[in-house]
């Protein structure tokens, strides 16, 4: 396994990016998933794909890991960028995008910024991929739902991101993402797992960049001994739509078509829940 430490010069609240190529089971970074068991997916025939555990260094030099993500170098997007929900706080911003050179195999041990070395691109996406596009850079763990600095400056990763219609984005999804807070504000611990449909019926973005169909996000979010799922994705007629995890699963299914995915595959089927009467799920 090898590490990407990039020492970045920027303010005080920049801090020391890192991003760590993962093997499959994200065995440094299960913690972001619900009883750290990832999605259950199998990506459709010669589209290859890379979990991450996306960290940050501090000043210490420790690796501090903080969510993780399928990253698919064939549509050069994530599939899902997996975090813990914590109650966010007012914090500050600094959208300076970066990307992962191993990706690329570019011998180096470190992130770089946009346009880091000649070889980086063919395997993601970069900043001039966007230049004039249209799209915006959509974060799938979004800037709204960290709650520090070390959070906040992982989430400007490009490959914590896909192109994203910019009215959508900065309207129907961003007051979704509103909503999401005070919706899990109040939850023990809450897992969230937010993904793209691609499209790839549509024009590529730069002719590189598949773009994205939809946004999805399901949340599993635990009071005492209940586990409540929901399901969300859009834009549907310029809205995000509220339904449960397993109507989700369903539609994500049926609109890709290539690929089964199960969200939560840690929760237990029904027959065992109703065993278990003391725990009650509704995150499948």
């Amino acid at each position: 396994m090898r590490h990407l430490v990039f020492l970045l010069s920027l303010s005080s609240v920049c801090f020391f990016t890192l991003g760590e190529i993962a093997d499959n089971n994200f065995s440094k970074c299960k913690e972001f998933f619900l009883n750290n068991a990832p999605p259950d997916f199998t990506p459709p025939k010669d589209v290859l794909v890379q979990p991450i555990c996306q960290c940050l260094q501090d000043h210490k030099s420790q690796n501090i890991y903080l969510y993780a993500t399928l990253y698919s170098t064939t549509w050069k997007i994530p599939i899902y960028s997996a975090y813990v929900f914590r109650k966010s706080k007012s914090i500050g911003r600094c959208d300076s995008w970066y990307i992962e050179p191993q990706l690329d195999e570019v011998p180096e041990p470190c992130m770089g910024p946009q346009g880091y070395g000649k070889q980086i691109g063919p395997k993601q996406a970069l900043n001039s991929d966007y230049d004039g596009s249209g799209y915006d850079r959509g974060h799938l763990y979004p800037v709204l739902h960290t709650d520090n600095h070390l959070s906040m400056l992982a989430t400007s990763t490009l490959t914590n991101a896909a192109p994203q219609n910019s009215y959508f984005n900065r309207n129907a999804w961003l007051r979704h993402e509103e909503a999401v807070i005070k919706d899990l504000e109040s939850c023990a611990v809450a897992h969230v797992v937010t993904g793209v449909v691609p499209d790839l019926e549509a024009p590529k973005m730069n002719d590189k960049v598949t773009v994205s169909k939809y946004y999805w996000r399901a949340t599993c979010c635990r009071k005492g001994n209940l586990y409540i799922g929901k399901g969300y994705y859009g834009p549907d007629n310029g809205i995000v739509q509220t339904l449960t995890v397993k109507e989700l699963q369903k539609f994500l299914n049926d609109q890709i078509k290539m690929y089964p995915i199960k969200i939560f595959p840690s929760i237990p089927p029904i027959d065992f829940q109703l065993k278990q009467p003391k725990i009650e799920y509704t995150c499948n």
